[in-house]
């Protein structure tokens, strides 16, 4: 059974999740010039993302065995090629995923 405890819990975590849906819209109205740093952290940010994220998920690669680092490059260029192609961050992660996976499991 769900006590006070719960509930305030759930509370916060919805106040939070409102407030940072919300803020951005009443800090920066549409009809008002946005700030040159957020400007630039707009186009720096999601480069920087994907960067960590590469970084992320190859940090644990293997070099010294060939199933410790061929799939993971693999995949990593059929990620780079389908995006080059087209440009479809959603078709570049499915497929670079799809191929890891088959790598992973039917190859390797």
């Amino acid at each position: 059974m769900p006590d006070t405890h719960d509930f305030i819990l759930i509370a916060v975590i919805a106040i939070g999740t409102a407030a940072t849906r919300f803020l951005p819209f009443l800090l920066f109205p549409a009809n008002k010039k946005r700030p040159r740093w957020l400007l630039r952290l707009s186009k720096v940010l999601p480069a920087a993302s994907i960067a960590m994220l590469v970084v992320y998920c190859l940090k644990d690669v293997h070099v010294t065995e060939l199933q410790g680092f061929l799939p993971e490059v693999i995949s990593l260029a059929v990620v780079a090629l389908l995006h080059l192609w087209k440009r479809q961050s959603l078709l570049s992660i499915g497929g670079g995923t799809i191929c890891y996976m088959l790598l992973v499991q039917q190859v390797f």
